[in-house]
């Protein structure tokens, strides 16, 4: 199945900077969580939450596996988990619940999650989001 991986190529051309900045500084100022650090559908409402939510196990593969999206994840990741503060200082109470959805979400379809992982360890005690995983079991493979 092809993936329309494009709308965050798109959505995070010349923000990408930016945000890494922002996380190296340990503070996020502007938005752009839902293309950096993306969730499975169903979990956000708004509108920008449907259009960057990753429609299941196959998409999250695809973005961890494509050539821009997959080292920028993990970059980011590794950037926000060496800041200092929690993810709740760093991002905002909202944007952490955010943070700990998506790496639940990159984390249960990557071959090598520890980057994942470890950011779930640091901020969240290693819990995974369960609404997630819910929803990743519920959703066909797409």
């Amino acid at each position: 199945m092809e993936h329309d991986l494009d709308r965050f190529v798109a959505a995070q051309d010349g923000v990408y900077p930016q945000a890494l900045a922002e996380l190296q500084r340990g503070a996020k100022r502007s938005h752009w969580m839902w293309f950096i650090f993306p969730q499975i559908a169903g979990l956000g409402q708004s509108a920008m939450a449907r259009t960057y939510a990753i429609t299941g196990a196959d998409e999250a593969r695809a973005y961890l596996a494509h050539p821009v999206l997959g080292p920028r994840l993990i970059e980011v990741t590794q950037t926000v988990t060496a800041a200092p503060g929690s993810a709740e200082t760093i991002l905002g109470g909202i944007d952490a619940v955010k943070l700990r959805s998506s790496m639940t979400l990159f984390a249960a379809v990557a071959d090598d999650p520890s980057p994942l992982r470890t950011a779930l360890d640091r901020f969240f005690g290693g819990e995974d989001d369960q609404a997630t995983l819910d929803l990743l079991r519920r959703t066909p493979n797409r």
